[in-house]
């Protein structure tokens, strides 16, 4: 029964949140609780929870974590900008003659706001509110125009720069450099969030041609051509003529892309780190509201708030994730993952297809910043001591956890979709609809699994 404290650990904190208490603090509650039962029973001594208040002030003065809260910035302040506007205006027009062409559109603009922004709750957001109306309008049925929008929306998730491959990069440089030090490899490795972001390009542009080959194969019911024609988006500006779709397209195009090659290129092609690139891109993305002349006083309290909201929440669970890790380890829970993981028949495989499947299973009940400060720092130092790469096991971790947006009941994509869809789109169609996207996003985890060059392959050119 001891032995088996840290299991007992885990499986108390999934019960604690699923009846619905505050993540950081069910993370903090629940170690707290089995540190007391481990001090009764003899198993860790109290005074091991001094080593807390090291581990806060190494998140605290973490350079890389100070980008989270400036890509959040530059995400809100884009958004705030309104450039998604114009680019699905210009995108629904030049691809309005194609079969599925505004659900094409809705994927490639969706697309271009996760590079720029990486937040998935504002793409959603965003798409809902421009594209879900033009789209019930023009023939699409409820559950397709929904999935379609909500799984766009998660492509911030894998497309850098994502908030989630900054925390993944930050845990997996630490649980490397710790497998490695068991090794006995006394100057040890690192990954670097660079190295993830560029693992991360690949896989995260072959789903979206999935995406685009999924709307564009996939028989629809539509309207007449007539009532294919502009309607909604065409309220934006007027599209009559060849000069207003390219001046469009330029006017559009032209700052998103430039401020993505600024921010993503500058952290590949190492001119910059993650938090420098941030920086840039909070400044650049200000600058696109300034010219956009949606910068004024109100804005940028808005955004001020909103990236307060967001960083405030990553820290407070990684404080609480941070405290339950620390438990973990004094219960033993390392060892018990490394013994479990050994004797599994098939090595390194098996150990890798149990941890993608319980990944995909927290999806269900649990967040991405829950999965990612909980389960990697547990299995991430026993996966790379078996001789996993640590680039190919970011990538696979975050395509995997993109499906925890999606998937029921607690998929965060589904709740920010149902509270800006139109009362006509039921919840039921909501879920009915991101089933097949599910599906797509499981089949790249596939082709990650069984060609991981796709992941390894750009990183070991940039950064060779």
């Amino acid at each position: 029964m001891i032995a088996y404290l840290p299991a007992l650990l885990f499986a108390f904190l999934c019960c604690v949140l699923m009846l619905g208490y505050p993540v950081a603090f069910s993370l903090a509650g629940s170690a707290l609780i089995f540190a007391y039962i481990g001090a009764w029973f003899g198993v860790i001594d109290a005074s091991f929870l001094w080593l807390l208040p090291n581990r806060l002030f190494g998140i605290l003065n973490n350079q890389t974590l100070l980008a989270v809260p400036l890509f959040v910035y530059m995400g809100v302040m884009l958004e705030k900008s309104q450039l998604a506007e114009q680019l699905l205006a210009a995108m629904n027009h030049l691809l309005k003659r194609v079969n599925g062409g505004l659900g094409m559109a809705v994927v490639l603009v969706g697309m271009l706001l996760a590079a720029s922004t990486g937040i998935v709750g504002a793409t959603v957001v965003t798409l809902a509110v421009l594209a879900l109306p033009g789209m019930l309008n023009r023939g699409y049925g409820p559950a397709r125009a929904a999935g379609i929008v909500a799984a766009t929306g998660t492509l911030g998730q894998i497309l850098p720069p994502s908030i989630a491959l900054v925390l993944l990069g930050d845990m997996l440089s630490s649980a490397y450099q710790q497998a490695q030090l068991k090794l006995g490899v006394f100057s040890p490795k690192t990954v670097s969030v660079g190295e993830l972001f560029a693992g991360a390009l690949v896989p995260g542009l072959i789903l979206v041609l999935l995406y685009l080959a999924y709307v564009l194969f996939v028989p629809c019911k539509q309207e007449a051509q007539e009532d294919l024609e502009q309607q909604e988006t065409d309220k934006v500006l007027d599209l009559a003529t060849g000069a207003a779709l390219g001046w469009l397209l330029f006017r559009a195009l032209v700052p998103t892309l430039s401020l993505i090659f600024v921010v993503l290129g500058s952290i590949l092609f190492g001119f910059a780190t993650p938090t420098e690139a941030a920086a840039v891109g909070a400044f650049g993305a200000t600058v696109l509201a300034a010219v956009q002349g949606r910068l004024n006083l109100h804005t940028l309290r808005e955004v001020g708030r909103s990236s307060l909201h967001v960083t405030s929440m990553v820290f407070m669970i990684l404080i609480g994730a941070a405290l339950f890790s620390l438990v973990f380890y004094a219960l033993g829970g390392e060892t018990l993952v490394h013994q479990w993981f050994h004797s599994l028949p098939g090595g390194p495989i098996a150990a890798m297809a149990v941890v993608m499947l319980l990944i995909f299973l927290l999806g269900f009940i649990l967040d991405f910043i829950e999965i990612t400060f909980v389960v990697v720092p547990i299995v991430g130092p026993v996966l790379l001591a078996m001789g996993i790469d640590p680039v190919w096991l970011g990538v696979m971790i975050a395509v995997n956890l993109q499906t925890s947006f999606l998937t029921p009941p607690f998929g965060f994509a589904l709740f920010y979709l149902r509270g800006a869809a139109p009362d006509s789109i039921k919840t039921a169609d909501i879920y009915r609809g991101v089933v097949p996207f599910i599906g797509l996003q499981l089949l790249m985890l596939l082709l990650l699994a069984c060609w991981p060059a796709l992941a390894t392959w750009l990183p070991s050119v940039l950064y060779s």
